[in-house]
């Protein structure tokens, strides 16, 4: 009996996250029901935002979450590799410890502290120092000319890689874990250097993992909401630019939500939040897909 009962309360508690899920999207569906029917698919390539006469279309949003989050993801992809590889395999085991719990630390700093933190030291030193060099050397790519404000959707890609780097670091070196010994010990066996046994040896056996732990920090990045709110500038517009101030799906959310006065001004950010609600559960069911392809659900070993 006691079995029985303990199996059942299981079970209600993995059918309740369902439950959960479930609730958030019928939510959003009903209530973006107006923009669905007034706009249609149009609302996802209009590019004008205006609440005063009613028209809405997403574009802009969507425009700067891609981009903020690709840079985000150029920025913390090389990092996080390197961090992982240098914790798994060249690391001191006595020194393993702290570097792992300090890396980890950034995924528990709230993201209201990084917005913080990016508004009173990464911007100004954005705008100061690493803008104009590279207005000065990519300048003619048009991805980064004048007028320069130290917020905008290179600030946000950043803020937001620091934010990712310990959810990518944390995966990779799990999957590398993973990698059995052996492989590593053919390749040695074979006379090829530390890096050609990291490159051949773990790396490629580990490719699939590394590639669900990036598609999972992209789906933190494309979700991030105050960081990214309070650096990305707040302007529904397209830009070429990466200094120039943008705008987020999450973003508008949480500025404008408060502020909406009219059915169908709310009812296109819940559309917004309903887009953002589908990619951030394709992304991450990709990400846990490929991670579980290398792993096979096993534990993360010492090495």
């Amino acid at each position: 009996m006691a079995d029985s009962t303990f199996r059942w309360l299981m079970l209600l508690c993995a059918l309740s996250i369902f439950a959960i899920v479930a609730l958030i999207a019928i939510e959003l569906v009903t209530h973006s029901q107006m923009t669905l029917a007034k706009f249609g698919l149009k609302f996802f390539v209009g590019s004008a935002w205006d609440p005063v006469s009613g028209e809405f279309g997403a574009l802009p949003f969507i425009f700067g979450t891609l981009v903020s989050s690709a840079v985000s993801l150029i920025l913390a992809v090389p990092l996080a590799v390197g961090v992982a590889i240098f914790l798994t395999e060249m690391c001191p085991k006595a020194l393993r410890g702290s570097f792992s719990f300090l890396t980890e630390l950034l995924a528990a700093i709230p993201s209201v502290v990084y917005g913080t933190w990016a508004i009173f030291t990464l911007v100004p030193l954005l705008r100061e120092y690493v803008d104009p060099v590279l207005i000065k050397l990519l300048g003619w790519t048009g991805l980064f000319v004048q007028p320069d404000f130290g917020i905008g959707m290179f600030a946000a890609g950043v803020i937001l890689a620091i934010m990712i780097l310990p959810i990518i670091s944390s995966l990779t070196r799990e999957v590398m874990t993973a990698v059995p010994h052996t492989q590593r010990e053919a390749v040695l066996a074979l006379g090829a250097t530390r890096w050609e046994m990291i490159r051949m040896g773990v790396l490629r056996n580990a490719r699939v993992g590394i590639v669900g732990s990036i598609i999972l920090g992209l789906g933190r990045a494309l979700g991030e909401t105050m960081a990214v709110a309070m650096v990305i500038g707040s302007s529904p517009t397209i830009s070429k630019s990466l200094l120039a101030p943008g705008y987020s799906m999450a973003a508008v959310i949480a500025n404008e939500f408060n502020e909406a006065v009219s059915d169908v001004h709310r009812s296109a950010l819940i559309e917004i939040g309903l887009a953002l609600f589908l990619v951030t559960i394709v992304v991450n069911a990709c990400a846990r897909l490929l991670v579980w392809a290398v792993t096979r659900g096993a534990p993360a070993r010492a090495t």
